[in-house]
């Protein structure tokens, strides 16, 4: 497929109608990159909106995806089968479709990974090289898409993987933030902490991860052919930083918010008979113990991790989920 009607500055975003992915494709489009997007129950074939040009298309298939990824010379891989469930059907197939487009336009593939892929003998402190063996199902599956994503950079591909703690942020979807921590759309009387206190926990503000991946793409003609990096984020000691910040916040705006355990016995006994309560329970060890990413090997490349105070991104997520008075 000839690349030769195409400028450098296309690229493709899976996964542009959810938190990370929407956050990566507004920076794009506002660093003048052309930025494409699949959607599925897209009213048209095609269709620009906000500086975005959609395409009716499904990661699932092949075909839409190679079509999408026509010209581009980044593919930003931030899809994920919605409320965790299907992992097993899904999560493989579209990295391997997203692979098949990359090696045919010699593209690079941007992943925001996960901590998943470790399991105790790697905690608590992550760097880069630490062995994967993982001990969930979800975490055996993302250690095979990296793999893969290792395998397709000796056929053409290039592939970065950024790796951060629990997303928060104004438009971050499905977090632990908006679904552990507040109730959206209310103003903050509550705040339950799924955390035990003096376990560490790493949070990670979506607007700097996609600060973090964009600065990486402007980087990717010096980084390797397979590229990870951790980002440091917010790193809270106790467990009970995030929880405080939320308080602090409330106040200052005329709230008194208390704060509460997360109830994991209602979602063990919900479990069994909810799908997306189950893959969360399995997920829960990483809530008892302490798990710490640092970012000195981002640091080397971009010389400083974007970065955004505590207080501002916890003001700005909770205005963004209808929490604060905007």
């Amino acid at each position: 497929m000839s690349n030769t009607k195409f400028p450098d500055s296309h690229a493709l975003v899976l996964g542009a109608s959810g938190g990370i992915g929407g956050e990566v494709a507004r920076l794009l489009r506002d660093a003048g990159w052309q930025v494409r997007a699949l959607k599925r129950d897209l009213a048209t074939d095609t269709e620009h909106r906000d500086g975005i040009a959609w395409r009716r298309g499904d990661a699932m298939n092949r075909k839409d995806v190679v079509d999408a990824a026509c010209g581009c010379k980044v593919i930003v891989h931030a899809v994920n089968p919605p409320g965790y469930r299907h992992w097993a059907e899904r999560v493989l197939p579209m990295v391997d479709n997203t692979i098949a487009a990359a090696i045919e336009e010699g593209a690079t593939i941007v992943l925001p990974g996960t901590v998943y892929n470790y399991g105790p003998d790697a905690f608590a402190r992550l760097d880069e090289d630490a062995p994967q063996h993982p001990s969930t199902r979800k975490g055996r599956i993302r250690v095979l898409l990296e793999q893969r994503l290792l395998d397709a950079t000796s056929r053409g591909a290039q592939a970065i993987v950024v790796r951060a703690g629990d997303f928060f942020g104004p438009r971050a979807g499905n977090s632990w933030f908006s679904q552990g921590l507040v109730k959206p759309g209310q103003p903050v009387q509550a705040i339950q902490r799924p955390g035990k206190p003096g376990v560490g926990h790493q949070w990670a503000y979506l607007p700097d991860v996609a600060r973090t991946m964009v600065a990486l793409i402007g980087k990717r003609t010096s980084l390797e052919p397979f590229a990870r990096f951790h980002m440091a984020g917010h790193w809270d000691p106790d467990g009970t930083e995030m929880t405080e910040a939320i308080r602090r916040v409330a106040r200052r705006h005329g709230l008194a918010p208390k704060v509460s355990a997360f109830p994991w016995w209602l979602v063990g006994l919900a479990a069994p008979f909810v799908p997306t309560l189950r893959e969360l329970r399995e997920m829960r060890y990483l809530w008892d113990v302490p798990v710490r990413m640092e970012g000195s090997r981002l640091k080397d490349v971009l010389g400083e991790e974007p970065h955004t105070p505590l207080d501002e991104a916890v003001e700005a997520t909770l205005v963004g989920l209808g929490c604060l008075p905007r």
